[in-house]
Protein backbone atom coordinates (compact mmCIF):
# COMPACT_ATOMS: atom_id res chain seq x y z
CA UNK A 1 0.00 0.00 0.00
CA UNK A 2 1.36 3.78 -0.72
CA UNK A 3 2.08 5.42 2.54
CA UNK A 4 -0.21 8.70 3.51
CA UNK A 5 1.12 12.00 2.93
CA UNK A 6 -0.94 14.76 4.38
CA UNK A 7 0.02 19.09 4.24
CA UNK A 8 -2.13 21.96 3.18
CA UNK A 9 -1.56 25.64 3.02
CA UNK A 10 -3.59 28.72 4.81
CA UNK A 11 -5.50 30.39 1.87
CA UNK A 12 -4.32 33.74 3.27
CA UNK A 13 -4.05 35.40 -0.43
CA UNK A 14 -2.35 35.28 -3.80
CA UNK A 15 0.53 32.90 -3.33
CA UNK A 16 3.99 34.21 -4.05
CA UNK A 17 7.10 32.29 -5.52
CA UNK A 18 8.15 31.09 -2.04
CA UNK A 19 4.97 28.51 -1.27
CA UNK A 20 5.67 27.13 -4.91
CA UNK A 21 9.12 26.03 -4.41
CA UNK A 22 8.68 25.72 -0.67
CA UNK A 23 5.83 23.20 -1.01
CA UNK A 24 3.84 23.04 -4.13
CA UNK A 25 6.89 22.27 -6.36
CA UNK A 26 7.76 19.10 -4.15
CA UNK A 27 4.42 17.89 -3.99
CA UNK A 28 4.22 17.21 -7.55
CA UNK A 29 6.17 13.90 -7.91
CA UNK A 30 4.56 12.53 -4.80
CA UNK A 31 1.29 11.98 -6.52
CA UNK A 32 2.36 8.91 -8.46
CA UNK A 33 4.02 7.36 -5.46
CA UNK A 34 2.06 8.17 -2.34
CA UNK A 35 -1.86 8.61 -1.27
CA UNK A 36 -1.94 12.57 -0.85
CA UNK A 37 -4.02 14.60 0.61
CA UNK A 38 -3.32 18.62 0.14
CA UNK A 39 -6.30 20.79 2.02
CA UNK A 40 -6.71 24.53 2.64
CA UNK A 41 -6.11 24.77 6.08
CA UNK A 42 -9.16 27.62 5.97
CA UNK A 43 -9.72 26.83 10.02
CA UNK A 44 -6.03 27.87 10.72
CA UNK A 45 -6.08 30.82 8.91
CA UNK A 46 -8.64 32.66 10.88
CA UNK A 47 -6.52 32.49 13.88
CA UNK A 48 -5.85 36.03 12.82
CA UNK A 49 -8.71 38.67 11.75
CA UNK A 50 -10.19 37.74 8.22
CA UNK A 51 -12.64 39.38 6.14
CA UNK A 52 -15.11 36.72 5.33
CA UNK A 53 -15.44 37.74 1.72
CA UNK A 54 -12.20 37.84 1.20
CA UNK A 55 -11.24 34.51 2.67
CA UNK A 56 -14.12 32.53 0.45
CA UNK A 57 -12.20 34.32 -2.47
CA UNK A 58 -8.98 32.97 -1.13
CA UNK A 59 -10.23 29.54 -1.02
CA UNK A 60 -11.15 29.66 -4.63
CA UNK A 61 -7.71 31.41 -5.21
CA UNK A 62 -5.53 28.78 -3.34
CA UNK A 63 -7.63 25.58 -5.14
CA UNK A 64 -7.33 27.40 -8.39
CA UNK A 65 -3.42 27.64 -7.82
CA UNK A 66 -2.93 23.77 -6.89
CA UNK A 67 -4.51 22.88 -10.10
CA UNK A 68 -2.57 25.07 -11.77
CA UNK A 69 0.80 24.18 -10.24
CA UNK A 70 -0.01 20.77 -11.48
CA UNK A 71 -2.25 18.94 -8.81
CA UNK A 72 -4.22 16.19 -10.11
CA UNK A 73 -7.48 15.63 -8.53
CA UNK A 74 -7.53 12.42 -10.49
CA UNK A 75 -5.01 11.85 -8.19
CA UNK A 76 -4.88 13.00 -5.14
CA UNK A 77 -7.17 14.76 -2.59
CA UNK A 78 -8.18 18.45 -2.30
CA UNK A 79 -10.78 19.98 0.07
CA UNK A 80 -11.07 23.11 2.29
CA UNK A 81 -10.79 21.81 5.69
CA UNK A 82 -13.58 23.30 7.50
CA UNK A 83 -15.49 21.04 4.90
CA UNK A 84 -14.40 17.50 6.76
CA UNK A 85 -15.45 18.97 10.57
CA UNK A 86 -13.52 15.76 11.83
CA UNK A 87 -10.47 17.72 11.54
CA UNK A 88 -11.81 20.18 14.66
CA UNK A 89 -13.66 17.41 16.31
CA UNK A 90 -10.43 15.95 17.09
CA UNK A 91 -8.64 19.01 17.29
CA UNK A 92 -11.05 18.95 20.59
CA UNK A 93 -10.54 15.68 21.44
CA UNK A 94 -6.75 15.75 21.56
CA UNK A 95 -6.55 19.35 23.09
CA UNK A 96 -8.10 17.48 25.93
CA UNK A 97 -4.51 15.56 26.52
CA UNK A 98 -2.03 18.17 25.01
CA UNK A 99 0.05 19.69 28.29
CA UNK A 100 -0.18 23.77 27.57
CA UNK A 101 3.83 23.62 28.67
CA UNK A 102 3.82 21.92 25.13
CA UNK A 103 2.41 24.43 23.24
CA UNK A 104 3.87 27.68 25.06
CA UNK A 105 6.95 26.32 23.89
CA UNK A 106 6.27 26.39 19.98
CA UNK A 107 8.58 28.74 18.13
CA UNK A 108 5.42 30.32 16.17
CA UNK A 109 3.74 31.08 19.12
CA UNK A 110 6.58 32.71 20.59
CA UNK A 111 7.12 35.15 17.45
CA UNK A 112 3.53 35.94 16.91
CA UNK A 113 2.41 36.30 20.41
CA UNK A 114 5.18 38.47 21.48
CA UNK A 115 5.77 40.25 24.84
CA UNK A 116 1.92 40.64 25.26
CA UNK A 117 1.10 36.83 25.23
CA UNK A 118 -2.33 37.68 27.20
CA UNK A 119 -4.51 39.84 24.60
CA UNK A 120 -3.71 37.02 21.54
CA UNK A 121 -6.16 34.30 20.73
CA UNK A 122 -6.68 31.10 22.27
CA UNK A 123 -6.71 29.93 18.73
CA UNK A 124 -2.93 31.40 17.89
CA UNK A 125 -1.82 29.40 21.02
CA UNK A 126 -3.52 26.06 20.25
CA UNK A 127 -3.53 25.77 16.19
CA UNK A 128 -0.19 23.09 16.95
CA UNK A 129 -3.21 20.79 17.94
CA UNK A 130 -5.23 20.93 15.23
CA UNK A 131 -2.43 20.67 12.57
CA UNK A 132 -1.79 17.94 14.63
CA UNK A 133 -5.86 16.20 13.79
CA UNK A 134 -5.49 17.54 10.26
CA UNK A 135 -2.39 14.77 10.13
CA UNK A 136 -3.95 12.24 12.62
CA UNK A 137 -7.55 12.14 11.18
CA UNK A 138 -5.84 10.29 8.26
CA UNK A 139 -3.23 8.08 10.61
CA UNK A 140 -0.79 9.86 8.08
CA UNK A 141 2.45 8.30 7.96
CA UNK A 142 3.89 11.57 6.46
CA UNK A 143 4.05 14.93 6.56
CA UNK A 144 6.34 17.36 4.03
CA UNK A 145 7.91 19.83 5.40
CA UNK A 146 10.51 22.08 5.73
CA UNK A 147 13.23 21.59 8.28
CA UNK A 148 11.71 25.07 10.37
CA UNK A 149 8.43 22.77 10.67
CA UNK A 150 10.15 20.10 12.45
CA UNK A 151 8.81 21.28 15.43
CA UNK A 152 5.39 20.90 14.73
CA UNK A 153 5.59 16.95 13.55
CA UNK A 154 7.53 16.43 17.17
CA UNK A 155 4.64 17.63 18.92
CA UNK A 156 1.95 15.98 16.82
CA UNK A 157 4.08 12.82 17.35
CA UNK A 158 4.02 13.52 21.28
CA UNK A 159 0.51 14.09 20.88
CA UNK A 160 -0.23 11.37 19.28
CA UNK A 161 1.55 9.11 21.98
CA UNK A 162 -0.56 11.25 24.07
CA UNK A 163 -3.86 9.83 23.02
CA UNK A 164 -2.35 6.60 22.31
CA UNK A 165 -1.29 6.31 26.28
CA UNK A 166 -4.79 7.26 27.14
CA UNK A 167 -6.92 5.31 25.67
CA UNK A 168 -4.01 2.43 26.38
CA UNK A 169 -3.37 0.92 22.87
CA UNK A 170 -1.39 2.29 20.08
CA UNK A 171 -3.98 3.42 18.09
CA UNK A 172 -2.15 6.40 16.17
CA UNK A 173 1.32 5.45 14.23
CA UNK A 174 3.29 8.25 14.77
CA UNK A 175 4.10 10.42 11.65
CA UNK A 176 6.95 11.10 10.35
CA UNK A 177 8.45 14.87 8.93
CA UNK A 178 8.81 14.30 5.36
CA UNK A 179 11.96 17.04 5.05
CA UNK A 180 12.48 18.30 1.58
CA UNK A 181 15.59 18.20 0.93
CA UNK A 182 15.25 20.59 -2.49
CA UNK A 183 12.63 22.61 -0.68
CA UNK A 184 13.43 26.51 -1.20
CA UNK A 185 13.76 28.82 1.34
CA UNK A 186 13.25 31.85 -0.85
CA UNK A 187 13.75 35.27 0.82
CA UNK A 188 12.80 38.32 0.17
CA UNK A 189 14.04 40.28 -2.92
CA UNK A 190 14.48 43.51 -0.17
CA UNK A 191 16.24 41.94 2.46
CA UNK A 192 18.06 38.76 2.26
CA UNK A 193 17.69 37.58 5.28
CA UNK A 194 13.92 37.35 5.62
CA UNK A 195 11.36 34.75 4.08
CA UNK A 196 9.55 35.93 1.18
CA UNK A 197 6.16 36.98 2.06
CA UNK A 198 2.62 37.69 1.13
CA UNK A 199 1.97 39.72 3.96
CA UNK A 200 5.41 41.96 3.26
CA UNK A 201 3.98 45.96 3.13
CA UNK A 202 6.37 46.01 -0.53
CA UNK A 203 4.95 44.25 -3.45
CA UNK A 204 8.09 44.29 -4.60
CA UNK A 205 9.84 41.89 -2.05
CA UNK A 206 7.81 38.84 -3.59
CA UNK A 207 7.43 37.10 -7.00
CA UNK A 208 3.99 36.62 -6.82
CA UNK A 209 2.88 33.52 -9.32
CA UNK A 210 -0.24 36.08 -10.90
CA UNK A 211 2.70 38.86 -11.50
CA UNK A 212 2.94 39.33 -15.20
CA UNK A 213 6.23 39.21 -17.13
CA UNK A 214 6.51 43.06 -17.25
CA UNK A 215 6.10 42.47 -13.71
CA UNK A 216 8.85 40.07 -12.57
CA UNK A 217 11.41 41.87 -15.35
CA UNK A 218 10.62 45.13 -12.90
CA UNK A 219 10.75 43.16 -9.59
CA UNK A 220 13.95 41.24 -10.73
CA UNK A 221 15.77 44.63 -11.98
CA UNK A 222 14.98 46.40 -8.81
CA UNK A 223 16.12 43.57 -6.42
CA UNK A 224 18.44 44.24 -3.54
CA UNK A 225 22.22 42.82 -4.38
CA UNK A 226 25.67 44.71 -3.53
CA UNK A 227 28.41 46.35 -5.06
CA UNK A 228 31.00 43.66 -5.69
CA UNK A 229 31.32 42.85 -9.06
CA UNK A 230 31.75 38.91 -9.26
CA UNK A 231 28.84 36.85 -7.91
CA UNK A 232 29.57 34.37 -5.93
CA UNK A 233 27.61 32.67 -3.56
CA UNK A 234 27.92 33.63 0.15
CA UNK A 235 24.60 33.21 2.78
CA UNK A 236 26.26 35.32 5.43
CA UNK A 237 28.63 37.78 3.37
CA UNK A 238 26.16 38.37 0.53
CA UNK A 239 22.54 37.50 1.17
CA UNK A 240 20.49 38.92 -1.56
CA UNK A 241 22.69 37.93 -4.73
CA UNK A 242 23.12 34.19 -2.26
CA UNK A 243 19.47 34.08 -2.78
CA UNK A 244 18.58 35.08 -6.30
CA UNK A 245 21.24 32.55 -7.08
CA UNK A 246 19.13 29.77 -5.52
CA UNK A 247 16.00 30.75 -6.74
CA UNK A 248 18.04 30.47 -10.66
CA UNK A 249 18.89 27.01 -9.41
CA UNK A 250 15.74 25.88 -8.20
CA UNK A 251 13.91 26.66 -10.87
CA UNK A 252 16.40 25.47 -13.56
CA UNK A 253 16.91 22.12 -11.14
CA UNK A 254 20.70 22.82 -11.61
CA UNK A 255 23.31 22.79 -8.70
CA UNK A 256 24.17 26.73 -7.35
CA UNK A 257 27.55 25.90 -7.74
CA UNK A 258 27.27 25.04 -11.61
CA UNK A 259 24.94 28.43 -11.88
CA UNK A 260 27.84 30.66 -10.28
CA UNK A 261 30.71 28.91 -12.74
CA UNK A 262 28.43 30.30 -15.76
CA UNK A 263 27.93 33.81 -13.85
CA UNK A 264 30.78 34.47 -12.06
CA UNK A 265 32.04 36.58 -14.72
CA UNK A 266 29.39 38.34 -15.88
CA UNK A 267 27.65 41.14 -15.02
CA UNK A 268 24.81 41.56 -12.33
CA UNK A 269 22.33 43.07 -15.18
CA UNK A 270 22.88 40.32 -17.12
CA UNK A 271 22.59 37.89 -14.96
CA UNK A 272 19.44 39.65 -13.26
CA UNK A 273 18.16 39.45 -17.07
CA UNK A 274 17.99 35.60 -17.30
CA UNK A 275 16.83 35.35 -13.82
CA UNK A 276 13.47 36.92 -15.31
CA UNK A 277 13.22 35.01 -18.25
CA UNK A 278 13.67 31.82 -16.34
CA UNK A 279 11.13 32.89 -13.50
CA UNK A 280 9.14 34.32 -16.94
CA UNK A 281 9.16 30.95 -18.55
CA UNK A 282 8.54 28.77 -15.57
CA UNK A 283 5.67 31.20 -13.36
CA UNK A 284 3.75 33.30 -15.90
CA UNK A 285 2.11 29.56 -17.22
CA UNK A 286 0.89 28.99 -13.80
CA UNK A 287 -0.36 32.29 -13.17
CA UNK A 288 -2.34 32.12 -16.76
CA UNK A 289 -4.31 28.98 -15.73
CA UNK A 290 -4.67 30.52 -11.82
CA UNK A 291 -6.32 33.57 -13.34
CA UNK A 292 -8.08 31.14 -16.00
CA UNK A 293 -9.88 29.46 -13.62
CA UNK A 294 -11.11 31.91 -10.97
CA UNK A 295 -12.52 34.48 -14.05
CA UNK A 296 -13.80 31.56 -16.43
CA UNK A 297 -14.32 28.41 -14.37
CA UNK A 298 -14.58 28.98 -10.47
CA UNK A 299 -17.52 26.27 -11.00
CA UNK A 300 -14.68 23.46 -11.70
CA UNK A 301 -13.01 24.78 -8.84
CA UNK A 302 -15.77 24.42 -6.13
CA UNK A 303 -16.48 21.13 -7.69
CA UNK A 304 -12.75 19.78 -7.05
CA UNK A 305 -13.58 20.80 -3.37
CA UNK A 306 -16.70 19.74 -2.91
CA UNK A 307 -15.86 15.88 -4.56
CA UNK A 308 -12.63 16.20 -2.64
CA UNK A 309 -14.27 17.09 0.75
CA UNK A 310 -16.83 13.62 -0.19
CA UNK A 311 -13.65 11.83 -0.35
CA UNK A 312 -12.13 12.75 2.74
CA UNK A 313 -14.99 12.65 5.05
CA UNK A 314 -15.58 8.63 4.25
CA UNK A 315 -11.44 8.02 5.65
CA UNK A 316 -12.54 10.88 8.51
CA UNK A 317 -15.64 9.70 9.85
CA UNK A 318 -14.71 6.00 9.88
CA UNK A 319 -11.67 7.01 12.13
CA UNK A 320 -13.33 9.43 14.28
CA UNK A 321 -16.28 7.22 15.10
CA UNK A 322 -12.89 4.70 15.94
CA UNK A 323 -11.67 7.30 18.10
CA UNK A 324 -15.16 8.11 20.01
CA UNK A 325 -15.27 4.75 20.86
CA UNK A 326 -11.99 4.60 22.35
CA UNK A 327 -12.67 7.97 24.59
CA UNK A 328 -15.74 6.30 25.66
CA UNK A 329 -18.41 8.40 23.80
CA UNK A 330 -21.63 6.35 22.95
CA UNK A 331 -22.02 4.99 19.67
Amino acid sequence: MKKCVVSGIQPSGIMQLGNYLGAIKNWLPLQDSHDCIFFLADLHTITTPQDPEELRKNVILTAATYLASGLDPAKITIFSQSKVPQHAELGWILSCMTSLGWLERMTQFKDKGGEDKARVSLGLLSYPVLQAADVLIYKADLVPVGEDQRQHIELARDIAASFNRYVKESYFNLPEAMIMKTAARVMSLKDGTKKMSKSDPSDLSRINLIDSKDDIVQKIKKAKTDSITEIFYDKETRPEVSNLLEIFAYLTEQKIDSVVEKYKTQLMGKFKQDLAEVLIDKITPIGDKIKSLCDNDEEYVRKILFQGAQKASILAEKNIAEIKSLCGFIN
